[in-house]
């Protein structure tokens, strides 16, 4: 099996690159889309059916499959032999940092839920707030992997 992972190795790091932009375009416009349907829609209307769609296929078919695939392919990479030192502190920061992304995934997909049930309590100002958490924890991942601190 670690054969296989090491042949595939440039495979999988590219097939995992990919994943992580997608996700990462997701996880961008998700809460920019969240922003503009809770400052300017009214509930029940057309636009607000609108929004729900839109949100829902971003959320199912783009950055859930996304997330999965970059977690499958994250995980290859890992247990590829030679490419992950443990004892140093890079693999650690990048794999808390990918844990709290998957969070942030999952709350997302919490306050959709609350759009559809009519009974989000997220302002606005709240949602540009949270749009910051994944260009922060990218910052983090990109710095981990890179420079290896």
């Amino acid at each position: 099996m670690t054969d296989l992972l090491s042949d595939w190795y440039l495979w999988t790091k590219a097939l995992h690159v990919i994943s992580v932009i997608a996700w990462m375009a997701g996880l961008f416009y998700l809460p920019r889309l969240y922003v503009y349907h809770v400052e300017t829609v009214a509930a029940g209307s057309a636009t607000d059916a609108m929004f729900q769609t839109m949100e829902r296929r971003l959320l199912q078919a783009i950055m859930a499959p996304a997330m999965i695939a970059t977690w499958v392919f994250g995980l290859c990479l890992v247990l590829t032999p030679g490419i992950v030192d443990w004892s140093m502190i890079w693999p650690w920061t990048k794999a808390a940092s990918v844990l709290a992304m998957t969070w942030f995934h999952h709350w997302l997909g919490l306050r959709r839920k609350d759009f559809l049930l009519g009974r989000n309590q997220v302002t606005g100002r709240q949602f540009r707030m949270m749009n910051e958490v994944p260009t922060l924890l990218l910052v983090v991942i990109v710095f981990s992997v890179i420079v290896k601190f």
